[in-house]
């Protein structure tokens, strides 16, 4: 026997960008956003703390353009200099390409 009743529940409607603060609804599509997590653990200087942000598409890859700012910055002096560095720049993150269905395994997508 099938009981029927109406219930309430809470469900995501928008992800906001924590950043410029806009919506990241695409039509007909749902959300589309990148999560930012960190946990810090037991000796960090932020131990026990937790973040959790959510980016729009164009702020995702600005905030990536920055990171690989930063890492060519970090490696400027070292011995292979920066040409190694920027070799890897067009990879720093990612783990597929091409993954329309997000049905890659990130172990064999290919970089």
């Amino acid at each position: 026997m099938k009981v029927i009743e109406k219930v309430e529940i809470d469900a995501v409607t928008d992800v906001v960008c924590d950043v410029c603060l806009s919506s990241t609804r695409v039509a007909d599509e749902g959300l589309e956003f990148a999560t930012l997590q960190a946990q810090w653990g037991y000796g960090s200087q932020h131990d026990g703390e937790r973040y959790e942000l959510h980016l729009c598409e164009s702020c995702f890859f600005s905030t990536l353009a920055y990171f690989k700012q930063e890492r060519r910055v970090q490696n400027l002096f070292s011995e292979d200099g920066c040409a190694e560095v920027m070799k890897a720049d067009g990879i720093l993150g990612l783990v597929a390409t091409d993954d329309y269905f997000r049905d890659q395994d990130s172990k064999t997508a290919d970089r």
